[in-house]
């Protein structure tokens, strides 16, 4: 046994030495690429200001990685690099590329790192960046070909709340941004642009769980599914487990060719859904399934959106409110002014779909015509189900109190489980009246009537 026994340890030590890493030795200190060079032995090399990473290198809590204008390119395959202190990219000069290779990805973990700043990078080749209980800011940054191999988006986050502004996030195997079902997270992404990302799965681009105590912040942001392949649901915003309250202000995004616009799903979130644009959400193959420009799923009536000034036009289902919710889309004092109309599958036009008990005011809305029974055809409410809840949407953009709206007696048949006034005098039953013009005070507002 003597003899094989430096044969054996030889190979442990070849072992250990793949499976090595170099960690700062946590002393208060900042390094640049060039002092990695020097302190590593050869764990990271350079050629000129093209830097190689060799094995996974960790940033201790109290050290410093600074990514200054000494590097125009950092390789790191197959590599992980670890942020337990700081990291901070903050460049005058060009963009600073980091690669892993086709095969060889790379990844990062922000783990309870504090006051870092990403800025001016070019991700390539990555295999996803975890963002635990960090201080962290992603500012004009390029993130493109990340695969699910360490996590399930290019950012995933747990319990903190990154800045995410400016950056832009293309053809990734996973979401652009996510956040689990048992943390706690409130990241705020702005001025963003997401395209064809998600690769053949149904899976939003910014899919996240619960948030903190500050509000989830989704404004100004750039979401689109260029290419079939890419074809994926745009925001996802849940709590099914009932963790916090989750606040949400979702403001001024444009969400376009994809399976679904926005979800919100859930217990405890409220939202102010504003300004947004959610257009030709229509690539779902089973309506069932999505197809929704705004959905808002709630398991309790904590599950609240206010809807504001939104174009919603172009999809399978315009709004689609399921199950238990609190959903103000406008009111007598405070009109809705969204623009909602042209959401058709099969042949028949969805543009607001009540699918609950729940009433909803929908007061001051844009439903492409001021004709309000194809307005009252569009909409699947109480009128259509007696167990669903009723949708108030009069008045509405181009509603004029005595709008003539020329009725078969045979449509009024239709609908005479609503009760009428006419000429003062409650009616159950319109069978009996003469053709006329009537004054029609209904659930929905007041008309004048042609019966012929």
């Amino acid at each position: 046994m003597r003899k094989f026994l430096p044969i054996l340890l030889s190979i442990i030590g070849l072992a250990s030495s793949l499976k090595a890493q170099w960690v700062s030795p946590d002393e208060g200190l900042t390094y640049t690429l060039p002092d990695l060079v020097a302190a590593t032995g050869g764990v990271v090399t350079n050629d000129g200001n093209v830097f190689t990473i060799h094995q996974d290198i960790t940033i201790s809590e109290r050290d410093e990685l600074l990514i200054d204008d000494q590097v125009s390119r950092i390789d790191a395959p197959g590599v992980l690099i670890t942020i337990n202190g700081t990291f901070n990219c903050n460049i005058a000069g060009d963009r600073v590329k980091l690669y892993g290779t086709e095969n060889e990805h790379f990844s990062m973990r922000f783990e309870n790192a504090k006051n870092c700043l990403v800025n001016k990078m070019y991700f390539s080749d990555g295999a996803g960046i975890q963002v635990i209980e960090s201080d962290i800011t992603f500012d004009d940054v390029k993130f493109v070909y990340f695969t699910t191999d360490y996590c399930n988006a290019v950012i995933n986050i747990f319990n903190c709340d990154p800045v995410i502004n400016n950056c832009f996030f293309m053809l990734n195997q996973g979401a652009a941004i996510s956040s689990p079902a048992n943390g706690q997270s409130s990241p705020q992404i702005t001025n963003c642009e997401l395209d064809a990302n998600v690769n053949g799965m149904n899976v939003p681009q910014i899919n996240l769980g619960p948030g903190s105590d500050d509000t989830i912040r989704i404004v100004g942001n750039n979401i689109h599914g260029t290419w079939a392949q890419f074809h994926t649901g745009g925001i996802s915003v849940a709590d099914l487990m009932g963790v916090g309250s989750t606040k949400v202000l979702l403001k001024d995004n444009i969400v376009k060719d994809g399976r679904y616009g926005y979800n919100q799903q859930g217990m405890t979130i409220s939202s102010l859904i504003e300004g947004n644009q959610f257009l030709t959400n229509y690539h779902e193959e089973n309506p069932m399934n999505g197809g929704s420009g705004i959905s808002i799923y709630g398991t309790s009536l904590n599950n609240k959106a206010i809807i504001r000034n939104n174009v919603i036009v172009g999809n399978l289902w315009g709004i689609t409110a399921i199950y238990l919710h609190d959903i103000d889309l406008g009111t007598e004092e405070d009109w809705g002014f969204n623009e909602i109309h042209d959401n058709v599958n099969n042949g028949v036009y969805y543009d607001l779909y009540n699918n609950s008990a729940c009433n909803i005011m929908a007061v001051g809305n844009d439903w492409g015509t001021v004709n309000q029974r194809d307005i009252e055809g569009h909409i699947v409410h109480q009128v259509d189900d007696p167990s669903l809840g009723l949708v108030t949407f009069v008045p509405y953009v181009g509603y004029t109190e005595l709008d003539e709206i020329p009725l078969e007696l045979s449509d009024i048949d239709l609908h005479k489980a609503l009760i009428y006034t006419i000429s003062g005098q409650r009616v159950k039953n319109t069978e009996t009246l003469t053709p006329g013009v009537y004054v029609v005070v209904t659930e929905h507002g007041t008309n004048k009537i042609i019966i012929q």
